[in-house]
């Protein structure tokens, strides 16, 4: 009979939570865009897949009415500055001619009656004056009001991205979302430039999850690949998603943000998390483990023995050995063939040689 054998060497063994449903990779910044104001689309700027600037513009609405009520205010605004100038003249002049009354007065040239008639006009004409810088800055209100309407119809990039999505042409009505009713956004954008991973931790598991602690990101775009990172949020609730199915959304980091410029939002994703680890200490492969901590050990006689052991920590594919097992000894992985068991005579299988190639940096 022909077994498949591990040989029971030192090593690490982790204790490790994953998660119970794929996650996805997300960015750290998401947006999905709309005027503030509805109108009808003038101008799309960009178109799925560019990238854009902070402050760029994605699209404008038609604003010729708004922008001539600003051309409006400005011409208005010029009328109250030449007013001003006007009737600001005729209180200095009013001025004067009361301080020339004044000095009439004091020698007897003109009577008091004049001087308060002369007062009372310039007092007048200063009260105009006065009141005519008012309607400068009246004018000026209206300018900004002016402007604040057409920039309700100019839609900018709030930060640096890409754009994954844009709803609308030139010529359709764009409508903003009334309040509690989601419509489909006119442009989605996604900063890339952060990425993390989001997935579900069934709660029993995410009890022992800690901010901090280090993890491994695999992703099925990328087989064999391991992207390490950190958890960064453990969210403050449980989700119920379906009748008994808890779980906990878990955030995970990347270490080093560069490896992970490449993938795409919205790749499904695993996380595995490091609970603890122990280093240098006696493992075998989990699938040697049989029920109650046995193995079958392949002796130097081709005799299987069974063995039960002390097991420390495992998961799905170590298991730390406390006591029972040697560095050297031989444990059988293969426990579903035929005639495999305690007392039966057995030949180690023969791993076939495989050429090795160095492994290789995903394309982007």
């Amino acid at each position: 009979m022909v077994v498949t054998v591990a040989m029971a060497d030192l090593g690490r063994v982790e204790q490790t939570v994953a998660n119970t449903r794929a996650g996805s990779v997300m960015a750290c910044r998401r947006a999905k865009l709309a005027p503030p104001a509805g109108g009808r689309i003038a101008r799309l700027n960009v178109a799925k897949g560019d990238r854009v600037r902070p402050g760029q513009v994605l699209l404008t609405l038609w604003d010729d009415d708004l922008t001539a009520r600003e051309r409006v205010s400005r011409e208005q605004l010029r009328t109250a500055r030449a007013h001003v100038r006007e009737v600001c003249e005729l209180a200095k002049a009013s001025a004067r001619d009361a301080q020339r009354a004044r000095d009439l007065r004091s020698r007897n040239f003109v009577s008091q009656e004049a001087v308060e008639r002369a007062d009372a006009d310039a007092a007048a004409k200063q009260a105009s004056c006065d009141s005519a810088g008012t309607q400068v800055a009246e004018a000026e209100a209206r300018i900004q009001a002016a402007r604040a309407d057409v920039d309700r119809t100019v839609l900018r990039a709030p930060f640096a991205g890409i754009v994954a999505e844009v709803n609308g042409e030139v010529g359709e009505y764009l409508t903003p979302s009334p309040p509690g009713i989601p419509t489909l956004p006119a442009v989605d954008l996604i900063d890339d430039s952060c990425l993390y991973v989001s997935a579900p931790i069934d709660e029993v598991d995410a009890a022992q999850i800690r901010v901090g602690m280090a993890g491994r990101v695999t992703l099925d775009a990328f087989r064999g690949q391991h992207f390490p990172g950190r958890v960064r949020r453990i969210a403050p609730y449980v989700l119920a998603v379906e009748k008994q199915a808890r779980t906990v959304e878990v955030e995970v980091e990347f270490d080093r943000p560069g490896e992970a410029k490449h993938l795409l939002v919205g790749y499904s994703a695993d996380i595995e998390i490091v609970v603890t680890g122990h280093d240098k200490v006696v493992r075998i492969p989990t699938s040697a483990l049989m029920p109650g901590n046995r193995v079958l050990v392949l002796g130097a006689d081709g005799v299987l023995e069974q063995r039960k052991i002390e097991a420390g920590l495992a998961n799905w594919e170590f298991t730390e050995v406390k006591a029972g097992l040697a560095r050297g000894d031989r444990v059988v992985t293969s426990l579903e063939r035929e005639g495999v068991k305690a007392g039966a005579r057995a030949v180690a299988e023969q791993a076939p040689a495989e050429k090795m190639e160095p492994a290789r940096a995903p394309t982007q």
